[in-house]
């Protein structure tokens, strides 16, 4: 076996034989046109994603931001910011739109995200989703899994809007996602609109779920045996899963955030989507890891049994495990919602400081 084909082989394998498709977690150009080299049918773009994009190739964005503010004399940085973001998207669902027709728009979905400073304004997130979404014909819009972000993605949805559900953690929230998105299938379809593939899908950030017990567990001093909490985004995971086959639903899982290559070789085999970043692709790759059909293989029970006991585990992992006027307030929900605002304010800062460096 060439290099090339040992670097394209387990992520290939997992695309060609089974129903799990590959996301690469950007919309980096460069870094989509290898992963979808790698089999990809999909990426995202966020602010922390735009920044990171931005700042990696400074030499190119620069002159963009100048000659956005020579061409929109009264915009400010956010509105130049977030039309790099909205650029960014745009290209990469260009990169991705053979695998959308090819699949009749279940894939080939290039995700933009809503400005998370929308987060508590229902209205304000399907009006922006619905302005995403007229983007590029394989656009998928992410927002919010709060109460508040669950109403506006029913409403999106049924306004036509393709949905990812965004922070989101655990088997409560990823529920009452696929619940909302059936109620706006079923409105639509009550209401005469047009039946379409939307390629609905509800991401569970299974690495963030990780971050969040380990801290958890350590500010109340409770010892777990080590590599346990590796395993409660995976367990999440797969229990969301299992729960949306169970009930029909008509959109898929994502898994993101990634920690740990459980955190794909264990949802192989499942109708669902993994969304890795592009580096965990070449490492998942370069090192060989088997893409078997595991994600109805259960977690190992004496894992389980000990994640069980960890009452914020509980609330992750059961289907009810939580109240949707709860999911804002969980501590994962929290960290990461503020970890988007940042990156939104660091966007800002980027373009201001391209736009008014400071004085010599």
């Amino acid at each position: 076996m060439t290099l090339a084909e040992t670097l394209v082989a387990p992520l290939a394998a997992a695309a060609a034989k089974t129903p799990t498709a590959l996301w690469n977690d950007s919309a980096d150009p460069e870094e989509l046109r290898q992963s979808i080299e790698f089999g990809a049918v999909g990426a995202t773009c966020n602010p922390v994603i735009a920044l990171t994009a931005v700042r990696s190739d400074l030499a190119r964005w620069t002159p963009r931001i100048r000659r956005l503010a020579d061409l929109h004399p009264t915009w400010g940085e956010s509105e130049i910011g977030w039309e790099i973001v909205r650029e960014l998207s745009i290209a990469a669902a260009e990169l991705l739109r053979p695998a959308f027709e090819a699949s009749g728009g279940r894939n080939g979905r290039l995700s933009i995200q809503t400005d998370p400073r929308l987060h508590r304004d229902k209205d304000a997130l399907v009006a922006q989703a619905v302005e995403f979404s007229a983007l590029a014909p394989n656009i998928i819009v992410k927002i919010p899994a709060t109460a508040t972000g669950v109403a506006a993605m029913e409403e999106a949805a049924y306004r036509g809007v393709s949905i990812n559900a965004t922070l989101s953690f655990t088997v409560a929230q990823a529920v009452a996602v696929g619940a909302a998105l059936e109620r706006a299938l079923d409105r639509r379809a009550a209401d005469g609109l047009p039946e379409q593939e939307f390629g609905h899908v509800v991401t569970i950030m299974g690495g963030r779920l990780d971050d969040w017990l380990k801290l958890w567990t350590g500010k109340n001093r409770i010892l777990t045996t080590p590599g346990v909490l590796d395993w409660a985004g995976v367990a999440a995971l797969k229990r969301a899963h299992q729960v949306f086959q169970e009930r029909g639903y008509r959109s898929r899982i994502l898994s993101a955030a990634f920690r740990n290559h459980l955190q794909w070789s264990e949802l192989v085999g499942g109708d669902l989507v993994v969304s890795p970043p592009f580096d965990w692709q070449k490492r998942i790759n370069e090192n060989g890891i088997p893409a078997e059909d595991r994600i109805g293989e259960p977690v190992p029970a004496a894992i389980l049994d000990e994640l069980l006991t960890l009452s914020e585990f509980h609330r992750a992992y059961e289907v009810e495990g939580m109240t949707p006027a709860e999911f804002a307030d969980f501590g994962a929900s929290r960290n990461t919602l503020r970890q988007f605002l940042d990156a939104d304010a660091q966007l800002d800062a980027l373009v201001r400081d391209v736009l008014i460096p400071p004085a010599p």
